[in-house]
């Protein structure tokens, strides 16, 4: 069955023009295409390679070596001058969000390395990919050690496997393309800055187009074939525009005028390190010699901001990517020598339409989403939380398996070796001087004669490790009247919002249930979209009686069902509340009773936000029962523990 056509794919002219300007230029960097699910992000990237000329390859050459500059390091080479070639298509090759790491930079058969002394490279999806496109569905949602070996590819352009003294490395370059819902999560801010491009797309709100939409979808199911030939021609004269670009690109001039502008606006932008201006030089390179100009123009150097700079000034996770068209206009405006130009007056007869619309919305004040408005009920309005500080780091008691982070200890697949296994258990890398040893017995009743070891699979041994993991954290915060007293809540939500942070840098997934009037209720079902947090927790009210049973209940709820659908990743509860319980009779029995049902099960954190020169301590007697950690709100801040430890230290020393 053919894939969807690229030219049939209605709309997003943004992510259309990203596509083809990567396309001729490589350096350029990649695209990464945020959106909301269901608006085809996939379908018009897996088009894309269609639409790519072909390589050329040598012969038998299992890492796509040019013929023309073949890499000496190849572990297929070294490949002779004239080495036998041919000419095969573009490769997209696709990167599963859950793929080992052996699968993805390749592997050593550790066998035939014992038994016969050679190197046996097995390539992976890195080899496969050099010199086409690496696409990542939901990279986001990406394991830790795969985003530090997409890192390391895509800074060198080369994979390199170590495995017990043995190294093999070759060429890894290719275009990376990634595409991600941000309701599911951020991403690292390393991996963020290595894309050169970024695009917003969203579902359009016109009928007209989305019944285009439908009808083309349906048409193509019912014949893809058929309907790939309606759209071949198009594709194909789309396809030659693209390779007369890439002829064009090394006759572009990039004059001194448009690298002025850009580096006024990169600064304009107050974006980091230097990336930003090589990589929009890059994109209006591109974008002039796709428009079939010489030269670049300031109209090449709008569109090329447009596209690389809105991932590039966010300035804390919860920042809202987007870039100021008015902010943008004036640093163009700036950076002429002599007024304006004549390319001010907007694009020109010969700009593909495509690069006339903007990235996205201005960000808002602070750097924070706007927030959805308030809860309902509420008997107060929403109070906003301050600048968020570094938080300390709360820990899950024991040892865990759950998914690869920065909070408590687990075993991983990366870390420092503890141990060692066999196979079977839980592989991983393997462990050559374990796996020697377990051969070693058998030799003479296995007839071993030359100077390898005859081993079996059953002698494999793997090296047991033990990293970091990510967990779940379920903020069950107090929204009842007592905690809008005195603007008690700024000061709460500053502390919840430092510690999504910190849980952002951990990679955590994260929830929050909250409690007021006469009940409580999930207001973020667990997630690693941190962001959604930050908003929910943006636009809590206070008000009413504070049912603390009842919050604890729905957090005990929360947690079971999350233990049933992800078992290995553990929980973190953070009780935020002054300990009062005031809703409904016995509300102080029950709140006992409800702590007693989590108390042993659940590493907890009860974060104190009593304040004033009366307390009761009713937080700290919570704590008890939950067996809690009792931490008082004052104390989150990382800073503020270091201080209270060198005070405790100087106290006991005096």
């Amino acid at each position: 069955m053919k894939p969807y056509p690229f030219t049939a794919v209605v709309g997003m002219p943004d992510l259309r023009l990203a596509l083809v300007l990567s396309s001729i230029s490589p350096a350029v960097g990649g695209v990464l295409v945020r959106g909301e699910k269901g608006t085809a992000k996939s379908t018009m990237v897996r088009a894309l390679a269609g639409l790519l000329p072909g390589v050329d390859v040598v012969d038998a050459c299992r890492f796509s070596c040019d013929p023309v500059e073949p890499d000496p390091a190849c572990p297929d080479g070294p490949h002779a001058e004239g080495s036998p070639a041919h000419r095969r298509p573009a490769r997209l090759v696709e990167l599963p969000v859950g793929a080992a790491e052996d699968r993805v930079i390749g592997s050593l058969n550790l066998e035939r390395a014992l038994a016969d002394g050679v190197t046996d490279f097995q390539p992976g999806l890195l080899a496969a990919a050099h010199r086409g496109l690496l696409y990542v569905d939901e990279v986001n949602l990406l394991h830790d050690h795969l985003v530090d070996t997409l890192l390391d590819a895509a800074a060198m352009g080369r994979a390199t496997v170590e495995r017990e003294g043995v190294s093999v490395s070759h060429a890894a370059r290719f275009v990376l393309i990634g595409t991600m819902n941000p309701e599911e999560g951020e991403l690292r801010p390393q991996l963020l800055d290595r894309f050169g491009l970024t695009v917003e797309v969203a579902s359009s709100r016109d009928p007209e187009l989305r019944v285009e939409v439908v009808r083309r979808r349906l048409a193509y199911e019912a014949d893809p074939d058929g309907f790939a030939g309606q759209y071949a021609a198009a594709d194909a004269e789309l396809a030659a525009d693209i390779e007369a670009a890439q002829r064009l690109l090394p006759s572009v001039k990039l004059p001194d005028d448009a690298l002025r502008q850009i580096a006024e606006v990169c600064a304009s932008f107050e974006v980091d390190g230097m990336r930003a201006d090589i990589v929009t030089a890059r994109t209006a390179v591109a974008h002039a010699a796709w428009a079939g100009r010489t030269e670049v123009t300031t109209d090449d150097v709008r569109v090329a901001a447009r596209l690389a700079l809105p991932h590039r000034r966010r300035r804390n996770p919860f920042d809202a990517p987007g870039i100021s068209e008015e902010q943008l206009e004036q640093a163009l405006q700036d950076a002429q020598p002599e007024g304006p130009g004549p390319d001010d007056d907007g694009p020109g007869p010969g700009t593909p339409p495509e690069g006339g619309e903007a990235s996205g919305p201005p960000p808002s004040e602070g750097g924070q989403e706007p927030s959805g408005g308030g809860q309902s009920g509420g008997d107060q309005k929403p109070v906003g939380a301050g600048e968020a500080f570094r938080a300390r780091r709360f820990e899950v008691k024991g040892t865990g398996e759950g998914a690869a982070g920065r909070r408590s200890r687990a075993i991983t697949d990366n870390g420092r070796t503890i141990g060692v296994q066999p196979a079977g258990v839980k592989d991983g890398h393997p462990h050559l001087l374990a796996t020697v040893r377990a051969a070693a017995p058998h030799q003479r009743s296995r007839g071993r004669s030359g100077a390898g070891l005859v081993v079996r699979p059953q002698d494999l041994r793997f090296a047991r490790r033990e990293g970091r993991e990510g967990n779940l954290v379920l903020f069950c915060v107090d929204a009842s009247g007592s905690m809008g007293a005195r603007q008690r809540m700024r000061e709460v939500k500053t502390a919840v919002l430092s510690l999504l942070l910190d849980a952002y840098q951990r990679r955590d997934k994260v929830g929050l249930v909250t409690f007021r009037a006469s009940g409580a209720e999930l207001a973020l079902p667990p997630t690693i979209s941190v962001d959604a947090a930050a908003s929910r927790l943006d636009g809590l009210a206070t008000g009413g009686r504070t049912p603390l049973a009842e919050g604890l209940l729905e957090a005990a709820r929360v947690l079971r069902i999350e233990a049933v659908r992800d078992p290995l990743r553990r929980p973190l509860l953070v009780v935020v509340t002054d300990g009062r319980a005031t809703s409904g009779a016995d509300a102080v029995k029950r709140a006992q009773q409800a702590a007693g049902l989590l108390a042993g099960n659940v590493t907890s954190i009860v974060m104190d936000c009593e304040s004033g020169k009366m307390r009761l301590g009713l937080a700290a007697e919570l704590a008890e029962h939950l067996g809690a950690e009792h931490v008082p709100v004052a104390e989150v801040a990382a800073d503020t523990l270091a201080g209270a430890v060198r005070s405790r230290i100087s106290g006991k020393a005096a």
